[in-house]
């Protein structure tokens, strides 16, 4: 059984007495588009009303979310923050910083404090919290050009969003945990292969073995013109980080154990599906062991 926290209760609560669904909002980037894949259904599956509106935009770190909402452009579909804010009472309000600059503690702020006193002030029955994103797969060229590897680009997003999250008082989703946790304890493992492995490839040549993989990863795919091509991405979650994502923050919105969810994607075989929702359920005890 997961330990109850006040503020999950609390907000759980508010829409519970209210007689209306948990009203979520996403601002941040792809990394949090991903949990619209599932969550949905997870939440429909266990009989909860989910609504998860996104204020979200490719690549966009802490510094362009502020810049948009200060000059209230209408950035998100033609709306600007502020009015997505004012729209409804929402009971959830997430922010993150983009990937690229997750590592980097320097690039959130005064960004991140502008953002959540902004949140506060046209979202007052909000609750702001944090999703802690997750490390590249080894073979994102960028890791090469930052002189980084995953392990060390993970330990320092988990640095930052701690600190970040200290410093505001917020709950964190810890996203990049149970992904790190997953690619640690699964069999059997991610086996790297040397990034030469990608050259020089054409259509069908076969591609790496890329079993234990919670990105994209590489594959082939088509161009405009109907041409094969390399379609490379080391840092997108696929089906099984996906469901993993989905878990975890049901468990964190509802407060309820990821273990006993019911539904998951045809695309997973049940003994994987049940590895990723012990995972959420394991990231989420250790997280609450830890305050």
């Amino acid at each position: 059984m997961l330990k109850k926290s006040a503020a999950a209760m609390l907000m759980f609560l508010s829409a519970a007495l209210s007689a209306q669904p948990l009203e979520v909002l996403t601002v941040g980037n792809s990394f949090a588009d991903s949990v619209f894949v599932y969550l949905p259904a997870v939440a429909a599956e266990a009989g909860r009303e989910l609504v998860l509106e996104r204020a979200n935009l490719p690549g966009c770190t802490l510094k362009r979310h502020w810049e948009l909402t200060e000059a209230e452009k209408p950035a998100y579909k033609g709306k600007s923050l502020k009015t997505i804010l004012q729209s409804r009472k929402w009971n959830a309000v997430t922010v993150q910083q983009a990937s690229g600059d997750s590592w980097k503690p320097e690039t959130y702020e005064p960004y991140l404090t502008n953002l959540i006193a902004y949140i506060r002030e046209y979202a007052p029955s909000a609750e702001v919290v944090i999703q802690q994103t997750w490390s590249y797969r080894f073979d994102e060229p960028r890791l090469a050009g930052w002189g980084i590897t995953p392990e060390e680009m993970f330990s320092q997003l988990a640095a930052a969003y701690s600190s970040a999250a200290k410093k505001h008082g917020l709950r964190m989703i810890p996203t990049g945990n149970a992904v790190d946790l997953a690619r640690r304890t699964q069999q059997p493992q991610l086996v790297e292969f040397p990034l030469s492995a990608l050259e020089n490839l054409h259509y069908p040549d076969p591609l790496p073995d890329q079993t234990g993989s919670f990105v994209n990863g590489a594959r082939w795919g088509t161009d405009a013109a109907g041409n094969h091509i390399l379609l490379r991405d080391s840092y997108h979650l696929n089906v099984r980080g996906q469901y993993l994502q989905a878990c975890l923050w049901f468990g964190f919105l509802f407060d309820e154990n990821p273990a006993e969810i019911t539904f998951s994607p045809d695309a997973l075989s049940p003994s994987d599906a049940e590895f990723l929702r012990t995972t959420a359920a394991t990231t989420l005890e250790n997280m609450r062991s830890e305050q």
